[in-house]
């Protein structure tokens, strides 16, 4: 079985983006920011854009497209 981080990096070398909701539905983590740092310091060049989502506003996270900055 993957790990929540083959999970995660997988999904986001699709083209998608992930906010902590979403990582809670589809991988079971309530720690997407934990996950993410994990995944960088392994030299991911994942963004996060802030958006509002509701009354709060949350990181949406995703790998540039240009798969020359992926490691």
């Amino acid at each position: 079985m993957q790990s929540q981080n083959d999970q995660i990096l997988s999904y986001l070398k699709k083209g998608m983006s992930l906010t902590p909701l979403e990582a809670l539905q589809f991988y079971g983590t309530m720690r997407l920011a934990a996950r993410v740092y994990e995944l960088k310091s392994k030299g991911w060049p994942i963004e996060c854009e802030r958006v509002q989502m509701g009354e709060v506003i949350v990181g949406r996270y995703s790998l540039p497209v240009n798969k020359d900055l992926w490691p």
